[in-house]
């Protein structure tokens, strides 16, 4: 890193305390640009100390600024050689080809600290890899422009099928943890990017995902459990990136390489936005900014966006869009990362102007998508 500037990219900081129970941020009546620019570039230069206790997920956080930054088409306040090295900082290596064959991962770590060996019942374990860190990783080299040809794919690839079950889904990391559409779409989107499939078994993938979707017509993130926008968007996606639903997938609903069941799904996709405008994730649950992605993400590589109250719903999101830049979960709440970069990618998908186009299954702009 060169300078300060460069030397602040995501480095946690400790501030002094911010004073006792600050009144709630004021929303704005218009989609302001600049102050969310101004909000994801102080985070990029340091975070504030109400993220230490995420530290191990900082190649997630550092994805939602790079990512958000470039959403608003503003990459140019990052240092994007700076940013390759740091990410590739986290890639674990494995010692030789053998090792590949020995059940870990080796993909990338989420954070510093979880590069550290750690004992697990008095065994050392010495590669933390996991999936979703590794999905966030490739995300952002593609966003600042990496050739993902340069790095080591072979090995991410090759060790990727030791996590993927009998069942199809994937657990995130060697060691063990939940199965679920959560980690299996980040094998299908790590597959993409490194335009290989070599990493996990299609056919067995697509099977447990549609074994995921419920009597509602939404999916859940494991067979028989309730549907949910964030689980539906991954299941969706991640046939969309396999290959199995194509552009044109409400005239093809019924087409053999789907098997999904699209008009229930169409049905409790629309029955999500409520009555404030907003999308909710679940029944009976409040709007919350996120799922405008989610779920208008979902809609969208259906190509049924127009059904959406697009109006109603960017009146919602306004609500949710602080002074300060950035979005909160709820009307009048302070912002925080993870919904500041989905209440972005919403307003994108809804078409605001100076906003860089979604790869709706992705997650990045299509220019990062297509390498443009």
């Amino acid at each position: 890193m060169e300078g300060d500037r460069d030397r602040g990219l995501l480095y946690d900081s400790d501030p002094p305390s911010p004073p006792l129970s600050p009144p709630p941020p004021l929303s704005l009546t218009f989609f302001d640009r600049e102050r969310h620019v101004t909000f994801l570039e102080m985070m990029y230069h340091m975070l504030p100390y109400h993220y230490q206790s995420q530290e191990i997920n900082h190649l997630t956080l550092a994805y939602f600024v790079i990512s958000g930054l470039d959403i608003l088409d503003a990459l140019d306040r990052v240092h994007k050689d700076a940013v390759v090295d740091w990410v590739l900082s986290f890639q674990t290596h494995p010692r030789s080809k053998a090792d590949l064959d020995n059940g870990q991962f080796y993909g990338f770590h989420g954070s510093r600290s979880s590069q550290f060996p750690s004992k697990d019942n008095a065994i050392s374990i010495q590669n933390g890899s996991h999936l979703a860190s590794t999905y966030c990783a490739l995300a952002i080299l593609k966003i600042v422009g990496y050739n993902l040809s340069n790095m080591d794919s072979e090995s991410i690839l090759t060790s990727m099928r030791s996590l993927q079950q009998p069942d199809g889904s994937f657990m995130p990391i060697h060691i063990g943890a939940e199965r679920d559409l959560r980690f299996l779409y980040c094998a299908a989107a790590i597959c993409f990017m490194l335009n290989n499939w070599n990493g996990m078994d299609r056919e067995k993938a697509k099977e447990y995902i549609l074994n995921c979707q419920s009597y509602d017509g939404g999916f859940g993130l494991t067979p028989g459990s309730e549907s949910h926008g964030g689980a539906t968007y991954c299941a969706i996606a991640s046939l969309r990136l396999m290959g199995f639903i194509g552009d044109d997938c409400l005239s093809n609903a019924s087409a053999p390489s789907s098997k999904a069941n699209i008009q229930s799904l169409l049905d409790w996709s629309l029955q999500r936005q409520v009555a404030d405008g907003g999308i909710q994730g679940r029944p009976n649950k409040p709007s919350d900014t996120c799922y405008a992605f989610w779920i208008g993400a979902t809609m969208g590589t259906l190509g049924a966006n127009k059904f959406i109250d697009e109006k109603a719903l960017r009146s919602f999101l306004l609500t949710c869009q602080s002074e300060c830049g950035g979005f909160g979960k709820f009307p009048q709440e302070l912002p925080d990362l993870y919904h500041s970069y989905y209440g972005l990618a919403a307003f994108s998908i809804l078409g605001e102007a100076g906003l860089k186009p979604l790869c709706l299954e992705l997650g990045v702009t299509e220019a990062a998508a297509t390498g443009l």
